[in-house]
């Protein structure tokens, strides 16, 4: 081989380097498996839930549950940074934790967090309520407690977006279902229907039909 024939070969090679590196995809964050979350209040008392349902309690993917402890503390079940979320009615509580997992707690009144916040296991966010500050309904004081799957959720910034937009465009992209995750120790199960669904203690194997109250036994 020639030294022309060298130089072409070295040269090929390097273009086809760079080619296949423009061509490869970029790598996609990855969500950790289901965190091992508590219940988003203190255990041992009494709570009512009006069940498992669409963020928006109409359609889609059912990634949220509404939860009215008898103590109506709010708390975070699990370590991560707190975000504000901010519409023209006030502030609504989402919590990143790690893995790509986000927590949202909508309807809260007397929040005690602030945006950038690191929170502990069984910090205290704020009271159960009927808020409605980006829009949407409620009744009887309560936390809409919704799960979400976000790689790069520090990025993922809600300010100012309608309830009818999270809980739908958003909810579309990012929410993640209850239907058959573990928290605190229950196992929530969705039903056909909205607002409908079981708990089941996983101790004793306890079913509680949603809605319903039960006991928030560890």
């Amino acid at each position: 081989m020639t030294r022309l024939d060298v130089r072409g070969a070295v040269l090929a090679a390097a273009m086809t380097a760079v080619l296949g590196l423009a061509a490869a995809p970029a790598a996609i964050a990855e969500v950790a498996p289901f965190p091992a979350l508590a219940l988003p209040f203190k255990a041992g008392q009494q709570v009512y839930s009006a069940g498992i349902h669409s963020d928006d309690g109409s359609t889609g993917v059912k990634n949220a549950i509404d939860f009215s402890p008898a103590d109506r503390t709010v708390r975070a079940p699990l370590a991560g940074t707190v975000h504000l979320q901010h519409c023209a009615g006030g502030d609504w509580v989402t919590i990143d934790h790690a893995g790509g997992w986000r927590t949202g707690y909508y309807h809260m009144e007397g929040i005690e967090v602030t945006d950038g916040e690191h929170v502990e296991a069984g910090a205290e966010l704020g009271s159960t309520g009927n808020a409605l500050p980006c829009g949407g309904s409620s009744t009887g004081a309560h936390v809409h407690f919704t799960l979400w799957t976000l790689p790069d959720a520090p990025a993922a910034n809600w300010d100012g977006k309608s309830f009818a937009e999270v809980s739908t465009t958003v909810a579309a992209a990012s929410g993640e279902a209850v239907d058959g995750k573990t928290i605190g120790g229950w196992r929530f199960t969705a039903g056909a229907e909205q607002y409908t669904g079981t708990a089941t203690h996983l101790a004793d194997s306890a079913v509680t039909q949603l809605p319903g109250r039960f006991r928030a036994k560890l």
